[in-house]
């Protein structure tokens, strides 16, 4: 799942989950999708990768440990003052470095060099999930999800050598890393749609729900028609996909480093296809259901140098 909500905890294995890292342990049970992808980064820049995703998912996962909107708050000030302060200092505060997703966090961000603000900004994009207030219209959802998936891919892009790379590759790879964390929010957005219900959430665009003659309040309390509902799901999926495309656009100047951070774009192909095939239908189980060929599939896109 993608950046506003957990995955299903995958099915795991003691003895492989014992080699693992806390941080690709806790990867690999609630995003399991950029598990697979960040495989392919090298060994060495991997546990990097694996840290800026663990901290995206403590963020992310905000909402659904608190009881009210301040815990939330607090919650967030802590990352807030946690990234501040290994900032500030050349040696974070032991206290910090007890946690385990904040140490392997500060040996990336001293190793490579990460940019400060794609944190906030993450950290930030957040403080929204704490409200129930769906989004406006489409423009306002993809500016959540750029909030929310767009700084990670570029601090996944600076893991993999972003700072090394010739500034025209540097350049696409950040247009490109841009492009494809909005689509991959916006899918798993579409995605995570009756988990964010249970929690009487709406990140639909109001306004096309009410075309349809639907309100967040209508979606949380009953479920409507799904007929009613599809005309709104495809505008989503069309605007996912405008990025996709926007994303491959840069393909010709992508170095081969880059397309770990980009590969989530073949992941997001798979489900927007699946969601097409449902009928636009987002209650549909099957797209709970993990694809059995995803390993396969982006191993053949990486071979062909393809995201």
């Amino acid at each position: 799942m993608p950046t506003t909500a957990r995955s299903a905890p995958a099915a795991s294995s003691p003895a492989v989950d014992t080699a693992l890292s806390y941080c690709a342990r806790d990867v690999r049970r609630y995003d399991n999708d950029r598990f697979l992808t960040s495989l392919f980064a090298p060994a060495d820049r991997r546990e990097a990768v694996f840290a800026l995703l663990a901290f995206n998912i403590e963020i992310a996962k905000t909402r659904e440990v608190v009881t009210e909107p301040m815990i939330g708050q607090i919650r967030l000030q802590w990352w807030r003052d946690a990234i501040d302060s290994l900032y500030q200092s050349s040696e974070a505060p032991a206290s910090l470095l007890t946690h385990e997703v904040v140490r392997p966090l500060a040996e990336a961000i001293t190793r490579y060099q990460l940019d400060q603000e794609s944190f906030i900004r993450l950290i930030e994009a957040r403080e929204a999930d704490l409200s129930d207030d769906p989004p406006a219209c489409l423009a306002d959802l993809e500016a959540y999800a750029e909030a929310t998936g767009a700084p990670l891919l570029r601090l996944v892009l600076e893991s993999l050598g972003l700072a090394e790379w010739e500034p025209d590759a540097a350049k696409a790879a950040l247009t490109a890393g841009r492009a494809v964390g909005i689509a991959w929010a916006l899918t798993g957005l579409l995605r995570a749609a009756p988990f964010h219900l249970r929690q009487r959430r709406v990140l639909l665009p109001a306004d096309l729900l009410a075309k349809q003659s639907l309100s967040a309040a209508r979606l949380i309390d009953w479920r409507p028609d799904r007929q009613a509902l599809a005309p709104v799901v495809m505008a989503v999926v069309a605007a996912a996909r405008v990025h996709l495309a926007a994303a491959r656009t840069q393909a010709k100047h992508i170095p081969a480093a880059a397309l770990p951070a980009l590969l989530p774009a073949t992941l997001a192909d798979l489900y927007l296809d699946g969601i097409v095939r449902a009928g636009y239908d987002i209650f549909s189980p099957r797209h709970q259901v993990r694809h059995p060929l995803r390993p396969l599939w982006l191993a053949w896109r990486v071979w062909r140098r393809r995201y």
